[in-house]
């Protein structure tokens, strides 16, 4: 049973040194990659303003800012070692507490995770010259003069942030700089600065000491650390857990965030933030214990996406304030929504790591399921009711449609939606039959319940044409209809199964399977994973020079996990050029864009992912009868102007298509297709 907000665990304010946080939700340190030229401005801050605005008690931006030019970015961090970043952190620290809310910094030197070839190209520096997997760099073995110089950024750094009027910062010590002192697996060194914890912690105490002699004493500071590598070469957890005791006994940090594990491979980062289809919350009660041991305030965020588990957090003495970070990527009101007794509403987090996943890839974070994160200047997060109720249609109940359903009808237009199946959700229910990834259907079942709160007449087993649809009388008609998969693309395709037959079940796995994955995203290897798992000899083939190469990191591995623990075979550089029955067997022609030599595979059978083609045959029906004939007004849209041109004065309706119905994309681009069009209907 939900508790009164008077008595929700949640809800009660905390005080932190100085500071009424007026709630124990916070929103941990991460890089949205939102910066411009290393610095906070307008997109940083209304990303970080709109939380504030949903209720959150602290938003902690940053993941991390560097503190000196030899710790280039490695994901858009920004730049601490500029003096130029206090007017913007001024305005963002401003935004955030004219609503209510704390906003503090994570700040590091990133050490050897990073790259030498950005920014200035200096030399990347450790403890010792190890290099990190993840980021590829060999690094130098830090001298003394370098630690000198980095103690001194990192006081001036902390200076800029408090003139910047922010509430506090927060050190970042796991797999960055400091913590790469701590760790055995990454210090080797013999002087004084390895080998015994007194040693291995020195730089750190150096560091804080730097800053408590500039920032003064009653400035917030904290330390997010880890504090058990969970790995045989790295810190155990007695000597994590003693880390954190001596820190607090230093009198010089005044919370501690904990992280669990270690982060130099994407299998190991998977496990300190884990993705769909992995357990949730699975290091909360590692964090209870160490604030039993050390009685400090402690912060913890790590797959913590749900309402309940953040209130057993806070009600069981785990934690002091409970991060649910990824979940304010996807409803950055969550704590307004708990507050009034709408948490039913919560714009769910699927684990989808879209977010996390393009950031590594070297793009902006996005959540899969709501295109105003990050895009806060033309997106809203709250539908306004539009000032004319129209009779709108809207033909296809997977994502795109959903969507403009639920932005239609709430704004107020009386919303009739056709669905030719039985049920809503389109390919997302396709891959959502993947149990690992099941927690996709929460991104059709929130928006199943918007349109059913806000009246939206939901027609299912309606194949409509045109006939039906105008027999609605619309006003506007939006098509989202998807796509079909686009299998024929060499010579004996059709001896070939899609991906869509294999993860629907319409279609049995064979005993022996090659897939040809001409994509490079989750419908392939989705299906390749269905097929691992129900045992059949499997080989992915791909025309790309790297596996997998649409899917991120976080995602990447999981399939990986998958593919190497059931001997499946990847080639990748090949493309699929011919398939011929040879019994009833397939043979299957390999060719490759580097030279015209064949090879051949013999299989019991061929799988073929290459997108979809758009199912389109009803709109270029509607088409003539539109008063647009369909065009988007794109300068418009992106300017966030309702559609007004005028193609055809005879038309009855406004016509549009979105999603897969243009063209073969993903989730996101067919949800934001959807909100980009409709909130100016």
């Amino acid at each position: 049973m939900t508790p009164s907000p008077a008595k929700d665990p949640l809800l009660q304010p905390y005080r932190l040194k100085h500071l009424t946080l007026r709630n124990r939700i916070l929103s941990t340190a991460h890089e949205p990659a939102y910066s411009v030229d290393g610095l906070p401005k307008e997109r940083y801050r209304l990303y970080h303003a709109e939380k504030a605005k949903g209720g959150i008690a602290l938003t902690m931006t940053a993941g991390s800012a560097v503190v000196s030019r030899d710790s280039p970015e490695a994901f858009g961090n920004l730049h601490a070692y500029k003096d130029e970043i206090v007017p913007w952190l001024q305005e963002l620290s401003e935004a955030c507490h004219e609503h209510g809310a704390a906003v503090m910094m994570q700040i590091t030197h990133l050490g050897r995770r990073t790259a030498w070839n950005r920014a200035d190209w200096l030399p990347v520096l450790a403890p010792s010259p190890l290099r990190e997997p993840a980021h590829r760099a060999f690094p130098k073995a830090a001298e003394d003069w370098d630690l000198e110089r980095i103690v001194a950024d990192y006081a001036d750094a902390a200076e800029r942030l408090q003139a910047g009027g922010l509430d506090g910062i927060e050190l970042e010590a796991y797999g960055h700089l400091l913590d790469q002192f701590w760790s055995p697996a990454t210090n080797k060194r013999d002087d004084e600065l390895g080998g015994s914890l007194d040693n291995r912690l020195s730089f750190t105490f150096r560091v804080l000491q730097a800053i408590r002699a500039r920032v003064g004493p009653d400035f917030i500071v904290g330390i997010r650390m880890v504090a058990d590598e969970d790995w045989d070469q790295g810190l155990s957890r007695a000597e994590g857990v003693e880390i954190a005791r001596r820190l607090v006994a230093g009198g010089q940090i005044d919370f501690l965030n904990l992280i669990r594990g270690h982060i130099d491979t994407d299998a190991a980062l998977s496990k300190v933030i884990p993705i769909q289809g992995m357990p949730s919350a699975p290091h909360l009660d590692f964090c209870g214990e160490v604030r039993a041991e050390t009685r400090f305030p402690v912060f913890h965020a790590a797959r913590i996406a749900d309402v309940a588990t953040a209130r057993h957090a806070v009600a069981e003495g785990k934690l002091d304030m409970v991060g649910m970070t990824r979940a304010h990527l996807a409803d950055p009101h969550i704590v307004n929504k708990i507050a009034a007794g709408r948490e039913q509403e919560i714009r769910p987090c699927v684990g989808a790591t879209y977010c996390l996943d393009r950031i590594y890839e070297g793009h902006e974070a996005l959540c899969i399921h709501n295109p105003a994160t990050g895009r806060e200047a033309s997106m809203p997060h709250v539908l306004r009711p539009a000032k004319t109720q129209k009779r709108a249609v809207v033909v296809g109940a997977g994502p795109a449609g959903l969507e403009a359903a639920r932005v239609l009808s709430g704004r107020g237009h009386q919303v009739v939606l056709f669905e030719a199946a039985d049920q809503p959700g389109g390919q997302l229910r396709l891959a959502a039959r993947v149990l690992r990834r099941r927690e996709l259907i929460g991104i059709v079942d929130w928006r199943l319940a918007r349109c059913t709160d806000a009246g939206v007449d939901m027609r299912f087993n309606s194949f409509v044409g045109t006939e039906e649809v105008l027999a609605e009388n619309p006003e506007v008609v939006v098509v989202a209809t998807g796509g079909l998969p686009n299998t024929e693309i060499f010579d004996g395709a059709g001896l070939a199964v899609s991906s869509w037959d294999i993860l629907s079940g319409d279609v049995a796995v064979g005993e022996s399977v090659l897939l040809y994955d001409d994509n490079a995203a989750h419908p392939g290897l989705a299906a390749a994973e269905m097929i691992a798992e129900k045992g059949a000899a499997l080989e992915i083939v791909t025309p790309e020079r790297f596996f997998a190469a649409d899917v991120g990191g976080l995602n990447h591995q999981a399939y990986a996990r998958c593919f190497d623990r059931h001997g499946t075979r990847i080639t990748i550089s090949k493309r699929v050029v011919a398939a011929e029955r040879a019994g009833n067997r397939l043979t299957v022609t390999l060719g490759s864009d580097y030279s015209d030599r064949l090879e051949t595979r013999e299989v019991d059978q061929l799988v073929v992912e290459h997108g979809t083609l758009p199912l389109d045959e009803l709109y270029f029906d509607l088409k003539p009868a539109s008063i647009n004939l369909g065009a988007v007004d794109y300068a418009a849209m992106i300017a966030g102007r309702p559609q007004e041109a005028v193609k055809n004065r005879e038309g009855g309706f406004r016509l549009y298509r979105i999603g897969d119905a243009v063209a073969s994309r993903n989730v996101h681009a067919a949800i934001y297709d959807a909100l980009r069009l409709c909130k100016d209907i």
